[in-house]
């Protein structure tokens, strides 16, 4: 887990990507799926993980058939994927959605991130 974290902080800072910001766009996760860190999950012989659709979601339908792909998005971008598929080269691939923290009610992004009051 450890090499995993440092090798996506290498490779943010490499691509320029402050940790204020989504992370998205060519970024191959293979291990723990982890908020805040956006891309295609890259699954191995792991089983697959905890999905938020159980269909696929295809924005461009294609002629020839295409194997699904694993992403994790923000919230936002899997509830409006047509405006956000582009982001990650997936407008034509059927895409299943990976839950994770960020998904679930309630989450917080962390103190004066998320929307509500905060205590100031």
């Amino acid at each position: 887990m450890k090499t995993i974290t440092a090798g996506l902080s290498l490779m943010s800072l490499a691509l320029g990507i402050s940790g204020a910001h989504a992370q998205y766009a060519n970024v191959v996760i293979s291990g723990e799926v982890t908020p805040g860190v956006y891309g295609r999950i890259e699954l191995g012989n792991r089983p697959p993980p905890v999905l938020i659709n159980a269909q696929p979601v295809v924005v461009v339908r294609d002629r020839r058939y295409t194997e699904p792909v694993y992403l994790h998005v923000p919230p936002g971008h899997a509830k409006n994927w047509d405006k956000h598929c582009h982001k990650y080269n997936a407008c034509y691939r059927p895409v299943h959605f990976v839950k994770s923290a960020e998904h679930e009610p309630g989450y917080s992004k962390g103190k004066g991130k998320g929307k509500g009051k905060s205590g100031h």
